[in-house]
């Protein structure tokens, strides 16, 4: 049982755990359903009813079978899928031995509308915690072509990744982030998705995006020229362009080397870090490693990051 408040991904993480391990995936949203949608409909035949179980539930292979909002689906849905989840049936149906029963469900703190879990039912799980984590967003975002401006403004101000506003239909979120850069990318106002206070923010930051040096010349290694900005924004806004844009080993090698020369430790070490999750994804972490070695300077600082280097 996953436990977290609204819009930090549960159901996206169970996704890509299934997706990894490349088994199937069956998501039902208790909340919405009716407790004989999930049971089935019963069916008379030679004077004795059947239950017929929904087309929706897995019968053969395997997979996770993933019950989401189960809090807040009402008591009488809850004790159906107590049935399903302790004894992996429910009228007729029985649950494959290849499938996984998870669930999820928001705290009751974060006023979801939800109900009390049966102790029973509650007892039955594992029950897992998940927080708002801007790291695991990021490397998320960098693999899922989230827009770049996005990611450099919550890399500024990544309080703003998760903030609830009671008050207020839109409010930040992992989620509406991701719905938010789907909005910028078309040239659309992220305030729907968002909320004023956030957008307000963002709009602002991008203003920055005059400043930035040119980016090309770095990649290509024409950068010896080219200063390091002073500004922290903007200085977040150049670590993520080049992170977005170093999408092959030669153009990372040279955008590190100048990084390297240019900055700071930190911001060497931050570019780094998000360089080797986007190269990892693409298969470009052999060449990187292979440039890396020819270089005395750059290999001497990545014996601080071998776990990040292994291919």
């Amino acid at each position: 049982m996953i436990w977290g408040p609204p819009g930090v991904g549960k159901s996206s993480i169970v996704s890509q755990i299934a997706s990894a391990h490349k088994i199937n995936f069956v998501d039902v949203r208790l909340s919405q359903l009716a407790p004989t949608d999930l049971r089935g409909l019963p069916v008379a035949s030679n004077g004795v009813s059947s239950w017929y179980p929904p087309d929706f539930l897995p019968r053969t292979g395997k997979g996770i079978l993933f019950l989401d909002e189960l809090n807040m689906a009402p008591p009488a849905m809850q004790g159906v899928a107590q049935q399903l989840i302790l004894d992996r049936r429910v009228g007729s149906y029985l649950v494959p031995s290849g499938w996984y029963v998870w669930a999820a469900g928001n705290r009751k703190e974060d006023r979801a509308a939800v109900f009390d879990m049966p102790t029973p039912l509650a007892n039955r799980f594992l029950h897992l915690q998940v927080e708002p984590d801007f790291d695991s967003f990021k490397t998320y975002a960098l693999s899922n072509g989230i827009n770049e401006h996005i990611i450099a403004f919550l890399s500024f101000r990544s309080t703003l990744l998760h903030q609830i506003d009671r008050q207020q239909p839109a409010w930040p979120s992992p989620r509406s982030w991701v719905m938010a850069s789907h909005l910028y990318e078309i040239g659309l106002d992220i305030v729907s998705a968002v909320g004023e206070g956030a957008a307000a923010e963002f709009n602002s930051y991008i203003t920055l995006y005059d400043n930035l040096p040119n980016l090309e010349p770095i990649l290509n290694g024409d950068g010896e020229n080219t200063p390091f900005p002073q500004e922290p924004s903007i200085r977040y806004a150049t670590t993520t362009g080049l992170t977005v844009r170093a999408d092959r080993a030669e153009r990372a090698y040279n955008a590190f080397n100048w990084l390297s020369r240019k900055a700071s430790a930190e911001w060497v070490q931050l570019f780094a870090t998000d360089m080797f999750h986007s190269l990892r994804s693409n298969g470009q972490m052999g060449a990187l490693a292979s440039l890396i070695q020819r270089d005395a300077k750059l290999r001497d600082f990545f014996k601080d990051f071998q776990e990040l280097v292994a291919h």
